[in-house]
């Protein structure tokens, strides 16, 4: 995967760089696995905005991908690598023994006609191969990991994103995840070898407005520069600051930097290490 840079023809072109898709093997999905993605705009369903800075973007066709790899011990063919809309990997078509087709997420480095199997037994380890993490080797990078046992992938799902496996121990398998945080995973959980495709996704520059609201991305105002109506940081003449001890969100609540896990949360004694704070320089 390599990123494309065009000429400076425009402002806007000099800013922006793509992805170059010399991974994707097919531009048409199986229709079978497909679904439209309704639009809400960040709305509930009494229409009012709960999520701010949604809405637009383009119509998007989800593929339905299988994050439980519960067909074990039936060996899959990669029929095709594809580009979801919905996510920042790409999909892989699989076509298994049986017949039965499904959409995985493709680990960096699959290519079509790899063999991929998902099984609870110790079977081959290579990229794509799905199993419970008792089985994997120590020091191996996996991605799609379950938190719950037969409850489907959940952590690391992300482009270039893994989790690194470093020991198992009494029932548990300690994981180190992207964000920097150890924290054990019951071993009977399932998580595929390697990592997750399209790692360059992250370098990507956007550019301008108009790619970021194809996204369905609108824009968002600082609270600083609105009138004390709308935001407790608003108000003053000119450029202030925000007047206060610590930022507050629009409804007074502390923000940036702030704690918002619950401290009595049942899965903090699986936590080993949380992940490191962002230290303002």
């Amino acid at each position: 995967m390599a990123i494309k840079i065009y000429k400076p023809t425009s402002p806007a072109r000099r800013q922006t760089s793509v992805l170059e898709s010399f991974d994707i093997t097919t531009k048409k999905p199986l229709k079978k696995l497909i679904i439209s993605k309704k639009r809400m705009a960040g709305r509930n369903n009494q229409g009012k905005i709960t999520v701010r800075h949604q809405g637009g973007g383009v119509i998007k066709k989800i593929r339905i991908v299988d994050f439980k790899r519960n067909k074990f011990d039936i060996p899959a063919k990669v029929v095709t690598i594809e580009y979801d809309p919905n996510r920042n990997a790409r999909v892989a078509l699989l076509n298994y023994a049986d017949g039965e087709k499904r959409y995985m997420i493709a680990p960096d480095g699959l290519k079509v006609g790899d063999k991929v199997l998902s099984s609870m037994k110790l079977i081959e380890i290579k990229s794509g191969n799905n199993l419970a993490l008792e089985h994997v080797p120590v020091g191996m990078f996996v991605h799609n990991i379950e938190l719950s046992p037969g409850k489907g992938a959940q952590l690391a799902r992300s482009a270039g994103n893994n989790a690194y496996l470093m020991g198992i121990e009494n029932g548990y398998a300690q994981l180190k995840m992207p964000s920097g945080e150890v924290r054990l995973v019951s071993a009977k959980c399932m998580a595929t070898i390697g990592t997750v495709s399209n790692p360059d996704f992250k370098n990507i520059r956007w550019g301008k407005a108009g790619r970021m609201r194809h996204r369905g991305i609108r824009p968002t105002v600082r609270g600083k520069v609105m009138n004390p109506v709308d935001h407790p940081h608003g108000g003053g003449e000119g450029q202030n600051p925000i007047g206060l001890k610590n930022p507050k969100t629009p409804w007074g609540k502390p923000a940036l930097g702030v704690k918002t896990r619950k401290a009595k949360n049942k899965s903090n004694k699986l936590i080993i290490r949380r992940r490191p704070s962002k230290k303002k320089k």
